[in-house]
């Protein structure tokens, strides 16, 4: 029975950590807005609530570029600059996807508020790995041609 998990976790190790990560890295974006909200923004002023937003975001996608780079993907590309511009565009555009398919479920289609949350982030959360798995941190094949240049 252990030597089935072990082969399990083996198998899908990066799914599994890229899991991991995910929950920590929203524990982290989340606990930012929190820390912000009760110190020196209040939520309740909606120009104050956008930069709570931001603030979340942004400690998000920094924090889970590290911990992607390093636990998930286990990246060894030099400019870590580039590879980090690559992340962070692609977590733009998974927002930007986020926020209007949120409007588009909610006030267009009247869908469930909780469906279509759990609906978009799933979706958000694949989007994201893919991005992150074939064009940020891809890794190169055995003949030296990454990837994404086929």
């Amino acid at each position: 029975m252990v030597e089935k998990i072990k082969a399990l976790y083996a198998k899908y190790e990066e799914i599994i950590v890229y899991l991991i990560v995910g929950v920590v890295n929203t524990i982290i974006s989340w606990g930012a807005w929190f820390l912000c909200a009760y110190t020196f923004l209040d939520a309740a002023v909606v120009w104050q609530n956008m930069v709570l937003g931001v603030i979340s975001w942004v400690v998000g996608v920094v924090t889970g570029y590290f911990m992607n780079r390093k636990f998930v993907f286990k990246s060894k590309e030099p400019n870590i600059w580039k590879e980090f511009l690559q992340f962070s565009g692609g977590r733009l555009s998974t927002w930007a996807l986020d926020e209007v398919m949120m409007v588009l479920m909610i006030n267009i289609l009247h869908i469930n508020e909780v469906f279509s949350r759990i609906f978009v982030s799933a979706l958000v959360m694949v989007g994201n790995y893919i991005i992150s798995k074939f064009f940020v941190f891809k890794k190169p094949r055995n003949d030296g041609v990454q990837d994404a240049d086929l």
